[in-house]
């Protein structure tokens, strides 16, 4: 006599939620798995994979939440580190606000279509005569502009850790992000390099008072005592080359060119869901204009196992 095992049918696989426009979308797949959001590996979000855990050094400048933020001396240690004149130096908060700020400044103006969405999203009206915006390297293609590129607005939320070096010291305006250099997202702290004071008085004008929090301004001093940026960008360089040739061995088509810390991926539309549902996270780059093409940031060493295991790819 044959027994038969019982059947059960298998719970329903969990709805992975859509993308989000800008990234950063571990926490809601996490809730959709129902793990912890640290279950998660989050590589919607280009962070700089080699940087210190910035979680000691902020918690050093916790009595900062009883005080009203001085971004005095923030300011005075980055314009040191990056070499700039502190009067054209604004603190800001995140490099949205940046984005912001400069947008209201520099009126209508346009930006190439594929490139970061929230330049559009914050100019008045798009004018191909108008004030040019560029990121270098390009967000979301990786590439670097070459000598003949120009632009009056220069994004370099990505440059150091592509070049080893603070900024390429260009004319008009010039915006960065400590929070992508740091990898504290949660900090919010960018920065725009105005091409003169009163561009400078004219974007803190506009600023909310208070704009960049305590705990950044106390503590930025001491990140950026952290930072290596040679190391840091040979670092990500190496592991950018780890990352591409696991994705090679899983069959996936690397796009050549990235110089930053993610590479795109091609021709492969279920990616995002199907590593959602093991519990990594990439960057659908649909926002950007290109549908079908996913953005992995490049992980720490000790997380590119678990990727490989996402993707099926022996050791």
């Amino acid at each position: 006599m044959t027994v038969r095992a019982a059947s059960h049918d298998a719970p329903p696989a969990p709805a992975i939620p859509g993308a989000g426009p800008h990234g950063g979308d571990g926490a809601r797949v996490a809730a959709a798995l129902g793990v912890d959001v640290a279950d998660v590996l989050d590589l919607s979000a280009s962070m700089n994979p080699v940087a210190p855990d910035p979680g000691p050094v902020v918690a050093r400048h916790l009595d900062a939440l009883g005080r009203y933020p001085d971004a005095g001396p923030a300011t005075a240690a980055l314009a040191a580190v990056m070499g700039v004149d502190i009067e054209r130096l604004l603190l800001t908060n995140g490099g949205a606000e940046a984005i912001a700020l400069v947008a209201a400044e520099t009126g209508p103006g346009w930006a190439d279509a594929c490139d970061f969405s929230l330049y559009r999203r914050h100019l008045a009206a798009l004018d191909p005569a108008g004030p040019r915006w560029r990121s270098d390297p390009h967000n979301p293609l990786g590439t670097r502009a070459g000598p003949e590129v120009t632009a009056d607005v220069w994004d370099e939320a990505f440059y150091p850790l592509a070049t080893g070096r603070w900024t390429a010291g260009r004319g008009g305006f010039t915006l960065g992000s400590l929070t992508k250099l740091l990898a504290c997202p949660g900090l919010r702290v960018g920065y725009v390099v105005c091409p003169d004071r009163a561009a400078r008085e004219r974007l803190a004008a506009r600023q909310p008072r208070w704009a960049v929090n305590g705990l950044a301004c106390a503590a930025l001093a001491d990140l950026l005592s952290t930072a290596d940026l040679q190391a840091w960008a040979a670092a990500v360089g190496a592991l950018r080359a780890e990352l591409t040739a696991v994705l090679a061995a899983a069959g996936l088509r690397v796009r050549p060119g990235a110089t930053a810390n993610w590479v795109l991926i091609d021709g492969d539309p279920d990616l995002r869901t199907r590593l959602a549902s093991r519990g990594v996270v990439v960057r659908d780059c649909t926002s950007f204009g290109l549908p079908g093409t996913f953005r992995i940031a490049v992980p720490p060493a000790h997380e590119l196992p678990r990727l490989r295991a996402a993707l099926g790819v022996p050791r």
